[in-house]
């Protein structure tokens, strides 16, 4: 439209008015006086100026529409690229949900079943899922990213230690986990600490719980141990619960190994997993 302007008033303007070098040409007439140039009208002059006005105005018309192009042409990609992260995030939010579903039904479902009464398998199941609900806190503090193990850790027992006197003890170095990782620990030892304070360590004045961890690194594996002192004599259980069932399921959903240890002396959890299923990305 500006090209097809451009044409339409610059020719025409050229016709109608055409240039004062063109109209002062003399032409040689024998016998006659050289014909001075004709003056040209005020609105002649009038006109030209807005023509030169309206060709300026054109010209910068055109690179204004260019610029606009280049302009909407990145709004477009910034628009296509904010879309994509939506969609993104849509699918990710709705994966997490879909999981968060399915371990509520089965805590719920198990919780239940293997309870001796309604009552037992609600305290069961309202345990697990605070301990569900506190690990989804913890990584929104840090947007889902990856969490301090230590504070994983620490999260996870403080409810349980509720007399003040130190009954957890930690020792190990701190690394950053997955969010996977985060539930998965933080689920586990919910149960640890449920059991310990029903029948462990944790269920007399004088019982203790140490938690350490070592990173083997020419292995690149993360060894995990919880020890229990100071309780009453452990004995084996005559069957395996679902919280036993569940700290398995989780220790291999990290791809580790789980082993538990009912010593006379305390109960013993192991866990044994490669490095690259806990540890966050650098």
């Amino acid at each position: 439209m500006i090209a097809e302007l451009q044409d339409m008033v610059g020719a025409g303007a050229l016709r109608i008015f055409p240039d004062a070098t063109i109209l002062s040409v003399n032409v040689a007439l024998p016998g006659a006086q050289p014909i001075a140039p004709s003056p040209r009208s005020a609105q002649e002059v009038v006109l030209s100026a807005e023509n030169d006005s309206l060709r300026l105005l054109l010209e910068q018309a055109g690179i204004d529409a260019e610029t606009l192009l280049i302009q909407a042409g990145i709004d477009a990609k910034e628009r296509e690229a904010a879309d994509k992260l939506q969609k993104l995030i849509l699918g990710e939010l709705h994966h997490r949900i879909k999981n968060t579903l399915a371990t509520v039904s089965a805590i719920a479902s198990q919780s239940f079943r293997a309870a001796p009464s309604i009552e037992a398998g609600q305290k069961a199941m309202e345990g697990r899922l605070t301990a569900l609900g506190r690990a989804h806190d913890l990584l929104m503090q840090v947007s889902w990213a990856s969490a301090s193990l230590t504070h994983t850790f620490s999260s996870a027992t403080e409810p349980y230690d509720s007399q003040g006197g130190r009954r957890f003890h930690f020792n190990g170095p701190d690394l950053r986990i997955t969010s996977g990782a985060v539930i998965a620990l933080a689920m586990t030892f919910n149960e640890l600490c449920t059991n310990t304070t029903k029948f462990g360590a944790l269920s007399v004045p004088a019982g203790r719980v140490e938690i350490a961890w070592t990173i083997d690194e020419p292995k690149q594996r993360l060894r995990l141990v919880w020890t229990e002192s100071g309780g009453p004599a452990v004995e084996p259980p005559v069957r395996q619960s679902f919280g036993t069932r569940m700290m398995k399921s989780l220790g291999q959903q990290l791809n580790g190994q789980v082993q538990l240890a009912y010593q006379p002396s305390g109960f013993i959890y192991s866990l044994d997993v490669p490095l690259s299923s806990v540890a966050a990305a650098a």
